[in-house]
Order: C-alpha cells, then sequence, then structure tokens
C-alpha cells in the first residue's frame, strides 16, 4: 500500500493562503488518484478535491473551486494543496488519500490509504 506524509498546514488569516504537501511512498504504481479531504470535530469527512496519479486531471469541490488549486511533482512523488483566498469555514484536518479505483473519488471509503492530517486554521 501507500504511505502518505503531509505537512504545510498552520494558522492564516481569512484571505491569506497555504500550501500543504503530501508525500507519497511505497506501492504508488498501483494507485491512479490522490484526493484530498477536510473534517471538522462532529462531521462527516468532506471531500475537497482529486488529482489523477499519472495525467494531472483534477476536479474539485464546489466550496473551493476557484481558490484551491491541485498540483503533483512526479520526481518527488508529491502532490500539493494551494489554497488561497481562505475562509474561516476552510478550518479543518485535511487528510489526503490514495485510491486504486478511478471510481466515486468524492466518497471517501473509495481510498485505500490515509495520511495523518495536518490542522488548518483560518481566522477572521
Amino acid at each position: 500500500q501507500v504511505q502518505l506524509v503531509e505537512s504545510g498546514g498552520g494558522l492564516a488569516q481569512a484571505g491569506g493562503s497555504l500550501r500543504l504537501s503530501c508525500a507519497a511512498s511505497g506501492r504508488t504504481f498501483s494507485s491512479y488518484a490522490m484526493g484530498w479531504f477536510r473534517q471538522v470535530p462532529g462531521k462527516e469527512r468532506e471531500f475537497v478535491a482529486v488529482i489523477g496519479w499519472s495525467n494531472g486531471s483534477t476536479y474539485y469541490a464546489d466550496s473551493v473551486k476557484g481558490r484551491f488549486t491541485l498540483s503533483r511533482d512526479d520526481a518527488k512523488n508529491t502532490g500539493y494543496l494551494q489554497m488561497n483566498s481562505l475562509k474561516p469555514e476552510d478550518t479543518a484536518v485535511y487528510y489526503c488519500a490514495a485510491a486504486r479505483t478511478r471510481f466515486r473519488l468524492t466518497v471517501a471509503a473509495s481510498y485505500d490509504s490515509w495520511g495523518q492530517g495536518t490542522q488548518v486554521t483560518v481566522s477572521a
């Protein structure tokens, strides 16, 4: 399976930016996509965005479209989530995940491996 290590979380002001990184190792050849989810205490894990591991195709949740951007560095086996124009409602623990399937990638249960999560806090 794929091992994922996240970094880049922290505190930002509304309107500010953060970039999250997700470094992958292990059986990355078996994965089709890297997805990003976020979770607030007491709420279900929410889909944020997904990028195709090999082709770079992206899909974003409406809540972040136009503000967040996915990218990847194949040489470093690392995916990035650039978060701009941050809002207080973006505050959550953010998780990256790897999926072997190409289907239902907005659903958390479709993913096989998960990062440890990184806290993002946006103040007003």
